[in-house]
């Protein structure tokens, strides 16, 4: 399903983003004149907070097989060509169609109260609005028990996830609590999450066939709360359900809820949702390329997955990485005009799913790959980079440590490096460069709490992006990037030996996997 998307954006959120911090170079310090435009551009004409706003406030987030995903997609393509810059959508592979639809959750007995929920991904749509008893898992030890108990669950509503009693972070507890205290309620949390595993695993399900069963048995729908242990932040993920809605609420509600089935209060709540499944649909990546002009068959990368996952906008996952490498190829196609590589974007579909957009690229364009001097990957979020790994190639050190003499000292000082380091097997897309034997670079943020605030939660939106450290990535990205353009040498690719596990094994580098290309089994 194409869609055009035309947004009618007041002139001051597209007119240049200045901010008062800019990215200060000691005046003793000579810098490359190319880099020094470099800084002078994010300083002075930096489009990030437009680039943020048309991509996530306008298109918002970009689950695979979506019509927001491929709106996603030529909107960057679209994007770079307004720059001069060559880009098309290289297809990869299908997914299940699915887009999302309004959402009601309200609890309609004992009292009227509208819920804070989200439905899941995939889900399925209620034909008509779900209105039934609220009931929780039974307290039981075995799999004849629970088993015994599944019919009971016909035409209800199943809160399927661990209660939580403390709806307060960790640290929060820490701050305020008495040393005691805290030491008791964190081995009570501790306490009831191994009750609840072993609980799950006694009655013979897990997270995927339980809800299976659960739909088997008749339920009305699945509630879950997948909370991150931060307040107002849960996570989204897609549904296990093939025909009757499967929803999150947030913890409050979610508690509320518990305990009142818990206490025979018999609440109910009514669930509509206007998802709609749509057709198989076509997954790309959108792929931007500056030809080279001494070298046009060798290639440096720079990479950032475009889709996410929908409880939010995909902001810190990966919108920030969108934005640094969109703005890194308006720097460079704007001060570099003469580059001696190629320069390629890929921006990647289906990372969430297991990097099926990097992987396919990987698998589809050979040529590209065995001239591929160096991938640069950023992907965790909206802080200033400061770590960078030599990913297990052997003399990784020479080049990498040479690019980064080029940056100004106030972006390099914070970063730090790991030679050779070890090969990473997953978790971002230059993974699947540093299987193929490229070397692949994560440009490594700090986390800003990236891990329990805004990854895959209903909390990673616009507001949560520091621009001025998105500045500093920039900076760094365009640099690295001409550096490794320019350096007469091509790469070395040899990869170090791989140590000896704790089994007394020795470890190997990470395979070179196939990408899911379509839905079928997912």
């Amino acid at each position: 399903m194409k869609i055009n998307r035309f947004f009618i954006i007041p002139a001051v959120v597209l007119a240049t983003q200045l901010s008062s911090a800019q990215i200060i170079v000691d005046s003793k310090e000579k810098l490359n004149p190319i880099v020094q435009n470099f800084v002078n551009e994010v300083n002075t004409n930096s489009q990030l907070e437009g680039l943020a706003y048309e991509l996530l406030d306008g298109i918002g987030p970009r689950l695979v097989g979506t019509p927001e995903m491929l709106a996603a997609n030529e909107w960057s393509a679209n994007k770079l060509r307004s720059w001069g810059i060559e880009a098309n959508l290289q297809q990869f592979g299908t997914w299940k169609g699915w887009q999302r639809g309004i959402t009601h959750v309200d609890m309609t007995y004992p009292r009227i109260k509208s819920l804070s929920a989200t439905q899941l991904a995939w889900s399925p749509a209620t034909k008509k609005a779900v209105e039934a008893e609220v009931v929780i898992l039974p307290k039981v030890s075995s799999k004849a028990e629970f088993d015994k108990w599944l019919p009971s669950v016909k035409g209800k509503i199943v809160l399927m996830a661990q209660y939580q009693k403390i709806g307060r972070s960790n640290e929060q507890i820490k701050e305020f609590a008495t040393p005691e205290l805290y030491e008791k309620l964190k081995k009570e949390k501790e306490q009831a999450t191994k009750e609840f595993n072993d609980y799950v695993k006694n009655i013979g399900y897990d997270n995927t066939t339980l809800p299976e069963a659960l739909e088997k048995a008749g339920a009305g729908a699945i509630a879950i709360s997948n909370w991150t242990g931060i307040m107002g932040a849960n996570r989204i993920f897609g549904a296990k359900t093939k025909s009757i809605p499967m929803i999150d609420i947030d913890v409050e509600d979610y508690g509320m809820l518990y305990r009142m089935s818990e206490n025979g209060a018999k609440p109910k709540i009514k669930i509509e949702t206007q998802s709609k499944i749509l057709p198989e649909t076509k997954s790309f990546n959108t792929i931007g390329m500056i030809k080279g002009k001494e070298k046009p068959n060798e290639y440096v990368i720079l990479s950032a997955h475009l889709d996410s996952w929908d409880g939010a906008q995909g902001a810190t996952d990966n919108g920030t990485g969108v934005i640094t490498m969109l703005e890194t190829m308006r720097i460079l196609k704007k001060y570099y005009p003469n580059n001696k590589r190629t320069i390629v974007v890929g921006l990647w579909g289906s990372e969430e799913q297991g990097l099926n957009g990097s992987r396919g690229f990987v698998a589809d364009n050979p040529e590209i790959i065995k001239g591929t001097q160096a991938v640069f990957n950023q992907d965790n979020g909206t802080g200033r980079v400061i770590n960078i790994s030599g990913q297990g190639f052997v003399n990784s050190y020479d080049y990498i440590g040479k690019w980064l003499n080029a940056i100004p000292k106030t972006v390099k000082d914070h970063i730090k490096t790991d030679f050779p380091g070890m090969p990473s097997g997953g978790g971002s897309d230059h993974s699947s460069f540093v299987a193929a034997g490229v070397p692949g670079f994560s440009l490594s943020s700090l986390n800003w709490g990236y891990f329990g605030y805004t990854w895959h939660t209903t909390k990673d939106t616009y507001d949560k992006i520091v621009f001025d450290e998105v500045k500093n990535n920039v900076v760094l990205t365009a640099t690295l990037a001409y550096m490794a353009s320019e350096d007469p040498e091509f790469t070395d690719r040899t990869k170090r030996s791989m140590p000896v596990n704790e089994k007394g094994e020795v470890a190997k580098w990470p395979e070179v996997k196939e990408p899911k290309r379509d839905s079928k089994g997912f």
